[in-house]
């Protein structure tokens, strides 16, 4: 089955009671037993397991070429109970361009519980290298990055990680697999944000883990089932629905983030733009051989004249894009990172990374072009 089938049928099946073609929402915490112990059907309690739920979980699955998928109240409950894997004196390797939230809870909340996290160039193998040893138990990667479109090589590094006997996890949000597939390229796990791109439409909160291995599978199951991040059943349909038409949202996404990076790396303006999909961008060349079909719909650029009020004059003109948090919805939305996404990542961290204050991301919608292009110019002038 092609992967524009799998967004549509891919591990599903028709309801087995009624045979309605689309999953219902089963609304309810418990499910009924006839004995102690004897539930009449396969589900005993909705935190455990969910059949609209179930059916979410096997349609990221699918779309991952995994064994098992696991939906979670939102992207930072999915990486959360990844990280419960972890104990004191455990180690991370983790991408140095991380999303703000990410960054936050690795350094904010399990820091403090011993672990120790190193922040890399994941393009720099050596330096990845060389600061595994006996307590690194992971390595964490964001491809692209957010907001600084960083790539990193996954299959090489998977190499790296299965040498040293590490788990790899990805950070899939912004490529989503229709554009790039981690587990494919030697990943463990994949996490996604689904509140993103798999939901598609800016009206549900959800987060998502993808494994290869079922017994990695069992035991991520069982961190979600104990600790009770789960995602609920109207968000789960929510998702479901959305991932049907990932397929034709992306493509639309990647034609209109083209033309802007396009149009945004020749204005007068623009000092630099992140878009893998730019012949000059330095990540071009790993993006061509990962990123299949397109080069996604998130675009940053910084401005000539490096002035934060240059950036705010911007975001408060526009009239189609909205300022807002988030992004992957159908509607185009702009942001300004450094006191949105990563405000919780110290100014001199920031700055360190290129996250500057002229710095702005976009998410590019699939409205038409021309609308997105002149709401641009205009803002711009």
């Amino acid at each position: 089955m092609k992967f524009n089938t799998k967004t549509i049928h891919g591990g599903q099946h028709h309801e087995k009671t009624t045979g309605a073609v689309m999953t219902p929402i089963f609304q309810t915490s418990t499910f009924a037993q006839t004995s102690p112990g004897k539930p009449i059907g396969e589900y005993e309690y909705a935190r455990a397991a969910n059949p609209t739920r179930t059916a979410l979980e096997d349609s990221l699955a699918s779309l991952e070429n995994g064994t098992k998928g696991l939906a979670f109240a939102s992207g930072l409950a999915a990486t959360d109970a990844l990280m419960k894997f972890l104990k004191s004196g455990d180690e991370v390797i983790a991408t140095d361009n991380l999303y703000g939230g990410t960054y936050r809870m690795f350094t904010k909340v399990y820091q403090d519980f011993g672990i120790k996290f190193h922040f890399v160039d994941m393009n720099d193998l050596k330096k990845l290298e060389s600061l595994i040893h006996e307590n690194t138990k992971l390595v964490w990667v964001e491809t692209p990055t957010n907001p600084l479109m960083k790539l990193a090589d996954i299959a090489v590094i998977s190499k790296i990680t299965k040498r040293h006997n590490l788990l790899l996890a990805v950070d899939n949000t912004f490529a989503t697999p229709y554009l790039q597939k981690p587990l494919d390229l030697g990943a463990d796990i994949v996490m996604h944000s689904a509140t993103k791109y798999l939901g598609g439409h800016s009206d549900v909160m959800a987060g998502a883990l993808i494994v290869k291995d079922k017994e990695l599978g069992e035991k991520l199951h069982f961190s979600q089932f104990a600790t009770g991040g789960i995602l609920g059943p109207m968000d789960s349909f929510l998702v479901l629905r959305g991932i049907k038409t990932l397929h034709l949202r992306m493509q639309r996404h990647c034609e209109n983030g083209m033309k802007v990076a396009e149009f945004l790396n020749s204005h007068s303006a623009v000092k630099q733009v992140y878009y893998p999909g730019l012949a000059n961008s330095p990540n071009h060349e790993i993006a061509k051989k990962q990123m299949i079909g397109g080069f996604g719909g998130m675009v940053s650029f910084s401005f000539k004249s490096g002035k934060r009020e240059d950036a705010i004059a911007f975001f408060e003109k526009l009239k189609i894009f909205t300022l807002a948090e988030s992004l992957g919805g159908v509607e185009s939305l702009a942001n300004h990172s450094a006191s949105m996404t990563h405000a919780s990542v110290p100014v001199e961290e920031r700055i360190k990374l290129g996250i500057t204050d002229d710095l702005v991301r976009l998410s590019v919608g699939i409205e038409d072009i021309d609308d997105l292009l002149g709401d641009l110019k205009q803002a711009l002038s």
